[in-house]
């Protein structure tokens, strides 16, 4: 199919993005890196009024890391974020995740900020964000404001940031030296939308979970972090039985979607089959 008929704009400036999609709204739609963009256009699942092009603002690309903190601008492309040294040394559960991010072409395309503003429940940046507790940073016109990723991913395909607003860059504290990450999916074939998947942060006092934030994606309508399973694990000694009730608690946790590829249960199945392999190479 063919894209339905839509205005155009190719931005200068940031300030030009936030005054048109503070007069359009919802009619208007962001072309970054178009990888999500361009199909539901083509398939007319997404008939926008105005695309308004932000591949030129400079101020929005980029990663960079001060006091702690690693900045990555909402045009970074998964590729930079893939091939980062500060991504490598500071945030080695993106660096372990964006390998599972589609294949090559859409990577080199494809933007950090375009994921996270999109909220794709079986994408992997989202669930990492959360896992990280990263800040959203979105602008409108009436200036910048900064959301907490706990409170950003809402529902299915849906955020908290508003129509009139940009994600302009994402802030994620630099993982601590002594904490441990683990990043599983399983999908069809490499490159597929996970079916499950997991994004673990995990730091031991020997064989003591001392602190762990499991994150779940594919299964779910939004990424989810685990609080019943967490708490099965926080402050216990390591054994086979904490990991065993954690993945009897993430039936609390967890509600999986239907879809053409499996039942809820067998989702859940697998989301605990993920769990098992996620903790016992964070241990090790």
């Amino acid at each position: 199919m063919k894209a339905p008929k839509f205005s155009y704009v190719r931005a200068e400036s940031v300030e030009q993005v936030l005054a048109l999609i503070d007069r359009h709204g919802s009619d208007a739609r962001i072309l970054a890196g178009g990888q999500s963009l361009m199909p539901t256009l083509n398939m007319r699942l997404s008939q926008p009024a105005l695309l308004i092009d932000i591949n030129r603002l400079d101020t929005l690309k980029g990663i960079s890391l001060a006091n702690g903190v690693v900045r990555i601008g909402a045009l970074a492309r998964h590729v930079e974020v893939l091939n980062s040294p500060i991504i490598a040394a500071h945030l080695p559960l993106l660096a372990e995740a964006m390998p599972h991010v589609a294949h090559p072409a859409v990577r080199n395309r494809g933007t950090f900020g375009g994921s996270i503003a999109l909220a794709d429940p079986a994408a992997e940046m989202p669930a990492c964000a959360l896992a990280l507790q990263a800040t959203i940073v979105v602008e409108s016109v009436k200036g910048r404001r900064s959301i907490p990723v706990d409170d950003y991913f809402v529902g299915l395909y849906e955020t908290a940031r508003q129509p009139n607003e940009l994600v302009v860059e994402v802030l994620i504290p630099s993982q601590r030296p002594d904490s441990v990450s683990v990043f599983m999916e399983l999908s069809r074939r490499h490159g597929d939308f996970a079916m499950a998947g997991i994004a673990c942060c995990a730091r031991f006092d020997r064989d003591v979970v001392r602190e762990a934030r499991l994150v779940y994606f594919g299964s779910e309508g939004r990424p989810t972090l685990a609080n019943q399973a967490i708490s099965a694990l926080k402050g216990r000694p390591w054994s086979d039985g904490i990991v065993e009730a954690a993945c009897t608690a993430l039936a609390s946790d967890l509600a999986p979607m239907k879809s053409l590829e499996a039942e809820p249960a067998m989702l859940l199945h697998l989301q605990r089959v993920l769990t098992r392999r996620t903790l016992a190479t964070a241990f090790e």
